[in-house]
This record gives structure tokens, sequence and C-alpha cells, in this order.
């Protein structure tokens, strides 16, 4: 029998990549407020959205064995130009929506369990113009790490810390080569991240392979947060 995978958020970039590697051999389950690019593949979907809906409307298997959790923002402006409301939202969607689904989800959670989220490079390098960005997910990194504390060994937690990912989201900062450039400089791989190579990160961190890691933040970046080659 194959196991459960929940994806919140699984329709586009990161999350469509994980169901197209995993579905094959595992039973995907995803929750997305549109199909986008899943028609194509056996997944079971549910329409969801995680800012407006109860978590009491998902549809979950009895078991689940991976979890992950895919819906994020890009604010990047100056902090002078960002308003509480601002905060508040990147907050509501990167962080306390997860919050608000995990209860329901852990209560299906199985012995040997994997659970992956997402962060930013940003976090632990600081970087202009992500004050509200990096403060979203630098909570998630802090919950990631007391959460793995609390659920091992039945379960594991770890996040991975993308540097700029060329997926939809990210879609305004990298849509012309001149921009696509520009950003592929600043890394020391002269490349930005694609969707996939976030993707094959995640599946790692969901099978067996990394049976004996949690409560970890994998920096996928390019090497931007770790060599200076100015």
């Amino acid at each position: 029998m194959k196991k459960n995978i929940l994806i919140i958020g699984g329709s586009h970039g990161i999350g469509r990549e994980v169901v197209r590697m995993m579905h094959k051999d595992y039973q995907i389950f995803t929750a997305c407020r549109t199909e986008g690019e899943l028609n194509s593949l056996p997944v079971q979907y549910q329409e969801y959205d995680v800012l407006n809906d109860s978590p009491d409307a998902l549809q979950l298997p009895e078991e689940i064995h991976g979890f992950v959790y895919c819906p994020g923002s890009i604010n990047l402006r100056p902090f002078k130009m960002l308003s509480e409301k601002d905060f508040r939202e990147d907050m509501e969607v990167n962080f306390f929506a997860l919050t608000c689904i995990l209860p329901k989800v852990l209560a299906k959670m199985q012995e040997g369990s994997s659970m992956v989220f997402y962060s930013t490079v940003a976090v632990q390098t600081g970087m202009p113009f992500h004050t509200s960005v990096a403060a979203a997910k630098g909570a998630i990194e802090g919950f990631a790490r007391a959460l793995a504390a609390e659920y091992t060994p039945k379960i594991r937690v770890n996040v991975i810390a993308p540097s700029l990912t060329d997926t939809p989201l990210a879609e305004r900062l990298l849509n012309n080569d001149g921009k696509k450039q520009k950003m592929s400089e600043r890394h020391p791989l002269k490349s930005v991240g694609t969707a996939e190579d976030m993707a094959k990160m995640t599946t790692f961190l969901l099978t067996d392979d990394s049976r004996w890691i949690t409560g970890q933040v994998f920096k996928v970046d390019g090497g931007i947060s770790a060599l200076n080659i100015n």
C-alpha cells in the first residue's frame, strides 16, 4: 500500500514539482486554491484557501506519512514603506495559517512520518528589503525546531531555506532575461534556483532516505549565504 503525502498549496511552483516527482510511488493529497497544473496528474485535489477556509473543511486521509506546507509570500520593500497590515498579512499566510492547520494534520501523522516547511535564506543572512518576509519565515524556523523536539521520535520536522527561486511567486522579480541574469550573478553558482531544485530536497526530507535528520534548516541557495565571492 502506498504511503500518503499531504501538500497544502501544490498546484504551482515547488509544490507542483513535489507532486510530479512523488505521485508514482505515493498517494498524493493536495489542498490549494486552484487545481492549476494538477489536472494531468493522478492526485486527490481539494479546493482550499488557507486564509479563508476553516481547517475543519480539510478532507484528510486516515493516515498521513508526509506533510508539506507551501503557501508563502515575497513582499520585498523598504521597511519605511511597510505598514502593520503588511506584516500581519505576511505572518498570516506564512505562519499563522500553518499553525491553524497543523492540529488536524498532526492527529493523522503516523510513526516515522515527516513534515517539510519553507523559509528563506534572508532569515539567517540579513538582506535589505526583506524585513517582513524574513520575520514571518523566521517564525517558521523557530517553530519547526520546537515542533521537532516536541514530536520526536514519531515525527521528523525540517525546513528548507531557498534563495530566489524561479516560480510563479517570484515572477515579478524574474520576468525578463535582464532580471534573471542580474539575479543569477548574485549567486556563486551563477543561477537562480528552480522549483525542481527545491522539490528534490523536499522529496529527500519526506522519505526514509532522511530518516536520521530532524530539526534542521537547509539552505538551498546557490551558495549565497556561505560564499563571499565579490
